[in-house]
């Protein structure tokens, strides 16, 4: 089983910066493609980032390509998403989330365990 915690939401003005992390926990962590993920409300949950399990894979939303970047520490079981030039649609809750088979990339169904989020918040 995979516990993950996510952190390094805030408030940020358009065009700024943020690094989420995600710190999980348990033997399969390392071994997990892991996601990135946001909910803004009234919205379904959408896919915004992952990163396979060695971390040489990657693949992002078409909305965040060249302005986010996931990355991973397997040694500190960790996950980061590098979050430039912000906007404010990309204001949601943000989630971490883990697929234990690599089963694929940008569908929630596929993935296997989720942290609790951390807000971001872009103000104009």
């Amino acid at each position: 089983q995979v516990q993950l915690v996510e952190s390094g939401g805030g408030l940020v003005q358009a065009g700024g910066s943020l690094r989420l992390s995600c710190a999980g926990s348990g033997r399969t962590f390392s071994s997990s493609t892991m996601g990135w993920f946001r909910q803004a409300p009234g919205k379904e949950r959408e896919f915004v980032a992952a990163i396979s399990w060695g971390g040489t894979r990657t693949h992002y939303a078409d909305s965040v390509k060249g302005r986010f970047t996931i990355s991973r520490d397997n040694a500190k079981n960790t996950v980061y998403l590098q979050m430039n030039s912000l906007k404010p649609e990309d204001t949601a809750v943000y989630y971490c989330a883990a697929d234990r088979y690599g089963r694929g990339w940008s569908s929630p169904l596929e993935y296997d365990y989720w942290g609790q989020g951390t807000q971001v918040t872009v103000s104009s």
